[in-house]
C-alpha cells in the first residue's frame, strides 16, 4: 500500500510537471491579449519590446495592408498567364434570300497558345446551303499550328507581360518590406517613448515621496522648536515643485500610453488599449560595433528594399528592351493545317480523306512597316528609362550607405553620452549621500540637500532619456539598412 501511494504521488508530480511545461510554451500573443483585454486587473504585467513588436507584425492594419501587395501581384501574374489560356470559339453565319437557303457556315475551333510562341489549333467546320463556294467542304476537321518565324519568335507580348509580372511580384515584396520596416520604426519610437515616460514617472514619484517625508519631518520638528519654521516653508516649496513635476510626468505617461495603443490590435482588426497595469521591463543596453556596421552595409547593398526595387525595375526594362527590339523585325507567320473529312460525313475513313500531307491548308503572313518610327521611338523611350533608373539606383545606393553611416554615428554618440551620464549620475548619488550625512549631523542645510537630491533625480531621468534615445537610434539604424531589427 505504501509503495502504491508513493507511485501515485510520483505520477501526480509528473503530470503537474507536464502541465507547467505545456503552459510555458503557450504563444505569447494569447498572454498579451489577455493582459490587454483586462485593463482593470490589479496585478501588474510586463510588456517587453519583443512582445510588442510581435503583436504589431501580426495584427497591425498597415502590416496586413502591406501583405496585400503580394496578393495583388499574384493577381497580376494570373492575368498575364491568361494570355496562354486555351480559347474555345464558335462562329455561325447564315444567309437566306427570297426563300433560298444560300449558306449556313458553322466553325468551331480550340486554340492552344504555348510559351514558345507557336499556337496549336484544332477545329471542326460544317457548311450547308445552295450557294457555298466551290472550295468549301460540307464537314471538315482541322488540326494545325501557327509559327512566328519573324517577329515574336524570341519574345512576344504574352511572354513579355508574364516575365514582367513575375518581377513585379518581387517589387511588391520589396514594397511590402519597406512599409513594414517603416511601421516598425514608428512603433519602436512610440514604445521607447512610453518606456521613458514610465521610468521618468518612477524617479519623479520617488523624489516626491522623499520631499513629502522631509516636509512632514521638518514640520514636526519646527512645531517642537527643534528647527526653524522657515525650513518647513522651504520643504513645502520643494514638495509643491515636485508635485507639479509628478502631475506632468503622469500626463506624459498617459499620452505615451495612448500613442503606443495606436499599434495594438487584435486578430479581428479591433483596436486594443494598453492597460495602466502594464509596465516595461528594464532592458540591457545592446552594443553595436564595426562588425555590426559592416554587416549592415553588406545587408543594405544586397537586400535593401529601395535598392531591390530599382534593380528589379532595371530587369523589367531589360525585358521590355528585348521585346521592343523584337518588334523591329517584320511580322512573318507561317500557318499549316492538316484537314480531313469528319467521320459523320464519310464513314469509310481512308487515307485519301484522313489527316495526311496531301490534305492540308498552308499560308504565310508578312507585314513590314517601312520606317518603323513607332517601334524605334518605343525602343528609344525604354533606353532613356533604363538610364534614368540607373541614375536613381546609383543615387539611392549612395544615400542609403550614408544614412547607415549617419545612423551608426548617432548610435555611437548616444552610447558615449550614456556612459558618461551614468558615471555622472553615480558621482551625483555619492555627493547626495554625503550631503545627507552632513545634514543628519547638522553641518548642511535643507536647501543644499534638496538641491543635491533634485539634481540627482534630473540626472537619473536623463540617463533613462538617453537609453530611450539610444534604443530609438538602434531602430533607426535597422531601418536605414532595410531591416525591422538589427542582425
Amino acid at each position: 500500500m505504501k509503495q502504491t501511494k508513493m507511485s501515485g504521488v510520483h505520477q501526480a508530480g509528473l503530470f503537474t510537471s507536464k502541465v507547467f511545461s505545456t503552459l510555458r510554451f503557450y504563444n505569447i500573443y494569447f498572454f498579451l491579449l489577455f493582459v490587454l483585454c483586462i485593463p482593470k486587473a490589479n496585478a501588474q504585467s510586463t510588456f517587453s519590446y519583443e512582445d510588442f513588436k510581435s503583436l504589431v507584425l501580426k495584427n497591425h492594419p498597415t502590416v496586413k495592408q502591406a501583405n496585400l501587395y503580394l496578393s495583388d501581384a499574384d493577381a497580376e501574374i494570373m492575368q498575364a498567364k491568361g494570355a496562354f489560356d486555351p480559347k474555345l470559339s464558335s462562329d455561325f453565319d447564315r444567309k437566306a434570300f427570297k426563300g433560298d437557303d444560300y449558306y449556313n457556315r458553322w466553325k468551331n475551333a480550340l486554340k492552344i497558345p504555348t510559351w514558345t510562341g507557336v499556337d496549336f489549333k484544332v477545329g471542326y467546320e460544317q457548311s450547308t446551303g445552295k450557294k457555298l463556294l466551290s472550295e468549301e467542304s460540307s464537314r471538315l476537321m482541322v488540326a494545325g499550328l501557327s509559327v512566328p518565324i519573324g517577329q515574336g519568335l524570341v519574345i512576344d507580348a504574352r511572354r513579355n507581360t508574364l516575365k514582367q509580372a513575375n518581377l513585379a511580384k518581387n517589387i511588391a515584396e520589396a514594397e511590402r518590406q519597406k512599409l513594414i520596416n517603416k511601421t516598425i520604426l514608428y512603433a519602436a519610437k512610440s514604445y521607447w517613448e512610453w518606456w521613458f515616460s514610465y521610468q521618468q514617472l518612477q524617479f519623479v514619484r520617488e523624489g516626491y515621496d522623499l520631499a513629502n517625508q522631509r516636509f512632514v519631518a521638518t514640520r514636526e520638528r519646527s512645531r517642537v522648536g527643534e528647527q526653524a519654521t522657515i525650513d518647513s516653508v522651504e520643504a513645502k516649496i520643494t514638495l509643491q515643485d515636485r508635485e507639479v513635476a509628478l502631475e506632468q510626468a503622469q500626463v506624459d505617461l498617459q499620452n505615451a500610453r495612448l500613442a503606443l495603443s495606436n499599434y495594438l490590435w487584435d486578430e479581428k482588426e479591433m483596436p486594443l488599449e494598453l492597460p495602466e497595469n502594464a509596465f516595461p521591463p528594464l532592458s540591457a543596453v545592446r552594443k553595436v560595433d564595426e562588425t555590426t556596421l559592416q554587416s549592415l552595409i553588406t545587408q543594405a547593398k544586397a537586400q535593401h528594399p529601395e535598392i531591390q526595387k530599382y534593380d528589379l525595375k532595371i530587369q523589367q526594362l531589360g525585358i521590355e528592351e528585348k521585346f521592343r527590339k523584337e518588334m523591329l523585325k517584320p511580322t512573318f507567320n507561317a500557318n499549316f493545317n492538316l484537314i480531313a473529312d469528319s467521320f459523320s460525313s464519310n464513314p469509310a475513313y481512308t487515307y485519301e480523306n484522313s489527316f495526311s500531307t496531301n490534305n492540308h491548308k498552308l499560308g504565310f503572313e508578312f507585314v513590314m512597316p517601312l520606317f518603323l518610327r513607332k517601334e524605334r521611338g518605343k525602343l528609344q523611350q525604354i533606353r532613356i528609362k533604363q538610364q534614368s533608373t540607373g541614375f536613381e539606383l546609383n543615387l539611392a545606393r549612395r544615400e542609403i550607405m550614408n544614412e547607415v553611416y549617419s545612423a551608426y554615428n548617432e548610435v555611437k554618440n548616444y552610447e558615449r553620452q550614456l556612459r558618461i551620464q551614468q558615471d555622472a549620475a553615480k558621482n551625483q548619488e555619492l555627493l547626495t549621500k554625503a550631503e545627507q550625512r552632513k545634514f543628519d549631523i547638522g553641518e548642511s542645510t535643507l536647501f543644499l540637500i534638496n538641491t543635491r537630491e533634485s539634481k540627482l533625480i534630473d540626472m537619473k531621468i536623463k540617463v533613462e532619456s538617453l537609453k530611450s534615445k539610444y534604443e530609438k537610434a538602434l531602430a533607426n539604424l535597422a531601418y536605414t539598412a532595410g531591416l525591422t531589427e538589427l542582425l
